[in-house]
């Protein structure tokens, strides 16, 4: 019997890593979308993201039938409560991507308005935050959660930075407003990316800790 609760557990890890990887997929695709300047490419992520809710909803169900079956252990209650709260994460990045299509969607109709540096390199980098928090996750490194947190200020830091640059077009250029509100947004949906995979990585914590500090703006110890 106790097996049967390990490879539950474990199915239920799976389908989480499987959601994540999905989310990602569909970010770099979003991402694409707005680089290779592809509408197709953008429709696909707007299309599967109905497989990333299917699948918040598919994890949902399994975690409730565990706690029905089980009366869990700290760690195992733990495990399941971490994993319903990475899931409404996940499933808001692939919200997230969602919009980033969108807005490519727009983009794509008019001229380009400069060269994309700035927000592939926020797309790569909040990618890779997401990354870290579940292999923070998978092999229980709590050390990973305050490298998160560094590369999380990175992002915010660009993402002020291109505000900054694109007010100034705004002002310099009125034609070229609209293409800057869009940029604005794609960027700003990149800083939500980088804040969820920050709090997933908080829920780490919580779950090999036991310890919530998704309120605190430093991982103890490590400040």
């Amino acid at each position: 019997m106790e097996r049967s609760f390990e490879a539950e557990l474990s199915k239920i890890k799976n389908a989480l890593l499987m959601m994540a990887s999905m989310g990602e997929r569909n970010v770099n695709m979003a991402m694409r979308a707005l680089v290779e300047r592809d509408d197709s490419l953008a429709e696909t992520v707007e299309s599967e993201d109905t497989q990333i809710d299917a699948l918040e909803v598919q994890i949902n169900n399994m975690a409730i039938e565990y706690l029905a079956r089980q009366a869990p252990v700290a760690i195992d209650l733990r495990f399941i409560i971490t994993v319903v709260k990475i899931c409404s994460d996940l499933e808001r990045v692939g919200d997230q991507a969602v919009k980033i299509a969108r807005r490519a969607r727009e983009l794509n109709k008019e001229p380009l308005l400069k060269p994309c540096i700035d927000i592939p390199r926020m797309c790569q980098m909040a990618l890779e935050m997401l990354r870290l928090s579940l292999d923070a996750f998978v092999s229980h490194k709590i050390e990973l959660i305050a490298e998160i947190e560094n590369r999380d200020d990175m992002v915010d830091k660009i993402n002020r930075q291109l505000y900054r640059e694109l007010t100034s077009y705004m002002i310099e250029t009125p034609q070229t407003i609209t293409r800057c509100l869009n940029l604005m947004a794609v960027s700003r949906h990149l800083e939500r990316i980088a804040d969820h995979a920050n709090n997933i990585a908080k829920k780490v914590y919580f779950l090999y800790e036991g310890k919530d500090i998704s309120h605190q703006k430093t991982v103890p110890g490590t400040s």
